[in-house]
């Protein structure tokens, strides 16, 4: 996956769009003063910035696997313990946080099963576990125009659709089989304005993620084919994006 990027281009690419997110999501998982919470797979720190704001920078620890993120995240959040490491193998003490809150990551876990189940490990009893998931699946997130368009020049392309939790109801399952039983559902909404067709296209060649490592694939006629494409899909500028996220949390209980 195309994530060992400047943390740049990721704000650029999606900061603005996580950014928003974190602060409903952290509402919806019931985040307040007095907490310990873990950020699973924090990025560069756009659900870490909000959890400071809420709990201070003692109560919030932080941790995902890209180097160049673990880095801006450290430099962006001083005094936040920021771990770099896998969702998969967390490094903490069974119960150690309140909560433990995934924002748009279960879907580039290598097995998002033991990474939530890790999440629920590391919670204490009667704690909660929280992720969320662009919804790729009903093709409603960020990036449903860009695959829609990618797809229109490249008939086989599967896009994000197929990954895990893309889709309604796919994170209950994961929770379920986790061992996050009785989660609760639901879907939050973002939105982005756009102030021109180029700047809405050129967060994509900057090679992060799936979306951007596939243009950074191609060659130079396709990837021209794949813009036209796209901007035949889009309104006239100024145009708004409204993405919708797949969200759940479920209370930790003892085996």
């Amino acid at each position: 996956m195309s994530f060992d990027v400047a943390a740049e281009s990721y704000d650029r690419f999606m900061g603005r769009f996580s950014t928003q997110l974190a602060a409903p999501f952290a509402d919806f998982a019931g985040v307040s003063s007095g907490q310990r919470v873990l950020d699973v797979g924090c990025g560069p720190g756009a659900l870490t910035t909000e959890l400071v704001a809420r709990l201070g920078v003692d109560a919030v620890t932080a941790i995902d696997p890209s180097e160049p993120f673990v880095e801006a995240a450290r430099e962006r959040h001083p005094g936040v313990r920021v771990e770099r490491g896998a969702a998969e193998r967390l490094p903490f003490a069974d119960g150690e946080f309140d909560a433990a809150l995934a924002q748009l990551v279960v879907h580039f876990m290598d097995d998002p099963v033991a990474g939530l189940r890790e999440a629920g490990r590391v919670t204490r009893d009667g704690g909660v576990v929280a992720a969320c998931v662009w919804d790729h699946g009903g093709s409603r997130g960020p990036l449903s125009v860009f695959w829609e368009g990618a797809r229109s020049v490249d008939p086989e392309l599967t896009g994000e659709a197929d990954l895990a939790g893309a889709s309604e109801g796919q994170l209950g399952e994961l929770f379920a089989a986790a061992g996050l039983t009785g989660a609760e559902e639901t879907a939050l909404t973002v939105a982005r304005e756009y102030e021109s067709f180029d700047e809405w296209w050129e967060p994509y060649t900057l090679g992060v993620g799936p979306a951007g490592g596939y243009v950074a694939r191609l060659d130079a006629e396709k990837r021209d084919r794949v813009r036209e494409a796209c901007r035949s899909l889009l309104p006239p500028a100024p145009f708004t994006i409204e993405a919708y996220a797949w969200t759940a949390r479920a209370s930790t209980t003892s085996p």
